[in-house]
């Protein structure tokens, strides 16, 4: 079978370079390894209650009517209606450190009210900073790299202030241990701080549903369960695809989410280079609990946190660092119904290599792996008491993934969500007809994600065709 396009993986950005081709009439297949999509995002059910997996909010959140942002340009692109994702904004977040906490919401003079309270003597530089963010291109893809924090330097002379506002961006979007790009660190500011959160009442599977019922009215084929073991290649042009079950399709371009690292793998080199290979996964415990967040006095949406005064991105020497993290409240949004099951979701850095040495027997709570997640469970429940009230007496129940998951699901190497901290802006592969989408190109979020997957269709696809990208 021959496609203008086969894109590997049925992740947002995957679903979203579909969508785009399939408009304009190409014959258009995303392949997916596993039997549901989602990629980064998706869902499950577990003993009768569905959690969401990776999604706590979608970050560049623009009211209906707003021209130019992000969320506005992929609506455009997609042709789905702002009142199609039934957004709904947060209430208000935080980033909490020892000794001090600064809220922001979608409207960010809050942010700013807040640094000025906090930081009374970093004000004018947190303006300046904010000039300089409003005022970069971070759509250039030829921009030249340079790293965040000599630039916020500049203008934040506190460490602590820096840390602060390096906390939600790291966790929400890089793939670099200590730092981030400066274009990436653009992204992620705008997309956090000055748009803002906000989440559908169905999470994040209302978002996949209304991507794969847009991709199959547009025509496209979607087939899961069918995994890609190589690209194929002729004269140093990308051809097609052999699948796990031997089949092969060809097709004039393949655009590829799996990952650079893993690309490369499917392309034929013999092994990784492990400077691409991300360090950076993560565990996540997911809590059931008796009543609303709201009434054990938990107020914020979304808390990012550290107990240490120097905030630490980087694989711990342990399985877990639970001294910082993300700790999420998804009925905290402003929802117009209370959810079905009231979450409280803990996010904290961890180490791959040693989660997937563990011993794992199916269903056996005394087994290594089985009782590493209930320890760390524990601790990283402990570890948040500092920044909320202690909600554990109103438990019910509990699940958690750790990087092993997330290896598996994904099929990222090292669990690494971000993928590796070499970004190709450009897709460009050096391959010709191969190019990269999603995580390692290079744009962030679920917003961003998609993006990506609708400007490298149109870069690479549309725009070498007859027909004009709109």
């Amino acid at each position: 079978m021959h496609y203008d396009a086969i894109i590997i993986g049925a992740g947002m950005s995957g679903l979203a370079a579909g969508i785009r081709l399939a408009m304009y009439d190409k014959k258009v297949v995303v392949l997916e390894r596993h039997y549901v999509w989602g990629g980064l995002n998706s869902f499950y059910r577990f003993k009768g209650h569905q959690f969401d997996v990776g999604l706590h909010a979608m970050t560049n959140y623009a009211p209906r009517g707003a021209k130019g942002l992000p969320l506005s340009r992929l609506l455009k692109q997609l042709r789905i209606r702002h009142d199609e994702l039934d957004l709904h904004p947060q209430g208000h977040s935080a980033v909490s450190f020892p000794g001090v906490k600064l809220k922001f919401s979608n409207e960010f003079e809050l942010l700013r009210s807040e640094v000025a309270r906090a930081f009374p003597k970093q004000v004018d530089g947190f303006d300046a900073l904010t000039r300089a963010v409003r005022e970069f291109n971070e759509l250039d893809l030829d921009a030249p790299q340079q790293n965040a924090r000599p630039v916020v330097r500049r203008f934040i002379t506190d460490p602590v202030l820096e840390d602060m506002i390096f906390c939600p961006l790291m966790f929400y979007g890089s793939a670099r241990e200590h730092d981030m790009d400066w274009d990436q660190f653009v992204v992620m500011f705008k997309s956090i701080f000055l748009e803002g959160f906000a989440r559908p009442q169905q999470g994040v599977r209302h978002v996949l549903k209304l991507l794969i019922d847009r991709y199959r009215k547009a025509g496209g084929e979607l087939r899961l369960r069918a995994g890609v073991a190589r690209i194929l290649q002729d004269n140093g042009r990308a051809k097609g695809v052999e699948l796990d079950s031997g089949e092969t399709l060809t097709a004039d371009t393949v655009l590829s989410s799996a990952g650079l690292v893993e690309t490369e793998r499917l392309c034929g080199s013999a092994g990784w280079k492990p400077a691409l290979r991300g360090k950076l996964s993560f565990t996540e415990t997911i809590s059931v609990l008796d009543k609303p967040a709201r009434e054990l006095g938990i107020e914020e949406t979304i808390i990012f946190f550290s107990n240490r005064q120097r905030f630490a991105y980087e694989q711990p020497a342990q399985d877990v660092d639970t001294s910082s993290g993300v700790i999420c409240m998804p009925g905290n949004f402003k929802l117009p119904e209370d959810p079905k099951d009231h979450l409280l979701r803990i996010t904290n850095i961890a180490n791959y290599d040693r989660w997937a040495a563990k011993a794992r027997v199916e269903n056996d709570p005394a087994c290594e792996y089985a009782r590493s997640k209930q320890r760390w469970y524990e601790q990283s429940c402990a570890d948040v008491l500092a920044h909320i009230p202690d909600f554990r007496p109103h438990v019910k129940l509990v699940d958690m993934f750790t990087p092993r998951t997330i290896r598996h699901y994904t099929g990222h190497e090292a669990g690494a969500v971000y993928g590796s901290p070499k970004k190709l802006r450009t897709g460009a592969t050096g391959i010709d007809g191969l190019y990269i989408i999603g995580t390692d190109q290079g744009f962030l979020g679920i917003i961003g994600a998609a993006l990506s997957g609708i400007s490298m269709a149109n870069r690479w696809v549309l725009q070498q065709s007859p027909e004009p990208a709109a």
